[in-house]
């Protein structure tokens, strides 16, 4: 299984619909809080090669971006192999 992990700050409604569909798909993943301005934002932005925007997502440590781009590959029906499922 894959390793997933999500970097989110509260009231983001782009985070809270990525976490859903990882929820509704019966994905372990862990949530990383990262408030702007906090060292966790500050790592998303060095693991994502300076995207600053939340939430930024990995699969076993390869960006995969955000919220969009998970819906993206979910919608295409990758998201399924990209997670090794």
């Amino acid at each position: 299984m894959a390793i997933i992990e999500i970097y989110t700050q509260a009231f983001c409604p782009y985070c809270s619909r990525a976490v859903s569909l990882l929820r509704r798909k019966g994905l372990s993943f862990t949530e990383i809080h990262a408030p702007r301005g906090s060292a966790a934002r500050r790592t998303a932005i060095d693991r994502s090669g300076g995207q600053t925007t939340v939430p930024q997502i990995f699969i076993d440590g390869r960006s995969i971006g955000g919220c969009n781009e998970l819906l993206a590959l979910d919608h295409a029906g990758k998201l399924d192999s990209v997670l090794g499922v």
